[in-house]
């Protein structure tokens, strides 16, 4: 498109180059805020009730008021899809705290409007990304984030730190270690296949809990396919058959290597492969 993209900002629909927010924003001053990332295939939202429902949990978390009903936000959703006329892509949504009028450690009080915003990413490869054909790279890097990674907060600095630190090291991602075993990548949960059977860390604090990951799984389990939730270290992935990770923008991308040693062949293995496949084939079959 060559136009202003459509943007949603607290009520309204205005041009991207119209919306502005306030400066005292706890968004901005404290990373008080949470965020969603829905995808969009053939023009209809993917995973959207899942996203929904994550998103009411993670302000529950921070205590952030929930500005409008569900089926408010997904009339959003559509309009901005519409607007800016998104084949494949993504809708970002942002919910701050909302602006105080000053800075202050402390929470503003219940008549403080939440901010939100919303806005859309054209990705026309997203189902067809080269990456998925070749499978990524990733290194490991301890993981020093804070400890409620299963909130969806904006506070995002240290995976973009790590995402830096891979693309120095010539790799594309980074899977964060924490005593020993792996909890995620910088923005996806991580997996590997042994025999077979997927392996992937189980639900806690310590890892988001994907919305991709759920709707993959649950794939998987009527696919016949076994999956194990435990713990697993680097070691353990390097000679595993097979690794990927899932995410809203990535779906199922192979992992290949691993801190330089290749996974299996090298190459993305049939697991992975036909996980992706079913993934996108539920998806078209079931977005909204």
């Amino acid at each position: 498109m060559d136009r202003d993209r459509i943007v949603y900002l607290n009520g309204e629909y205005l041009s991207e180059t119209e919306a502005k927010v306030s400066i005292f924003d706890r968004g901005f001053l404290f990373a008080d805020a949470v965020y969603e990332v829905t995808s969009v295939i053939d023009g209809k939202l993917v995973d959207f009730e899942g996203h929904a429902a994550r998103l009411e949990r993670s302000l529950g978390e921070l205590v952030i008021r929930y500005p409008f009903s569900r089926d408010t936000l997904l009339t959003i959703h559509r309009e901005l899809v519409r607007q800016n006329e998104i084949v494949e892509g993504l809708v970002y949504m942002q919910i701050s705290r909302g602006n105080p009028g000053d800075r202050d450690f402390i929470f503003p009080t219940d008549d403080v409007q939440p901010t939100v915003v919303l806005f859309t990413q054209s990705v026309p490869n997203l189902v067809d990304a080269p990456k998925a054909s070749a499978g990524i790279k990733v290194i490991s890097i301890a993981d020093l984030r804070w400890s409620r990674r299963d909130i969806k907060t904006v506070q995002l600095l240290y995976p973009s730190m790590a995402k830096m630190m891979a693309k120095k090291a010539g790799a594309d991602d980074g899977w964060f270690v924490q005593d020993g075993f792996v909890t995620e990548g910088t923005a996806n949960n991580a997996y590997i296949v042994k025999n077979g059977q997927i392996v992937t860390r189980a639900l806690s604090s310590d890892i988001l809990h994907g919305i991709t990951r759920a709707t993959l799984l649950q794939y998987a389990r009527e696919a016949q396919i076994n999956v194990i939730e435990r713990n697993f270290s680097i070691e353990e992935a390097q000679h595993a058959d097979e690794a990927f990770v899932t995410g809203a923008s990535t779906f199922v991308m192979p992992v290949v290597e691993i801190d330089g040693r290749k996974i299996g062949s090298g190459t993305p293995g049939p697991v992975g492969r036909r996980l992706r496949e079913l993934y996108i084939e539920e998806c078209r079959r079931n977005a909204v």
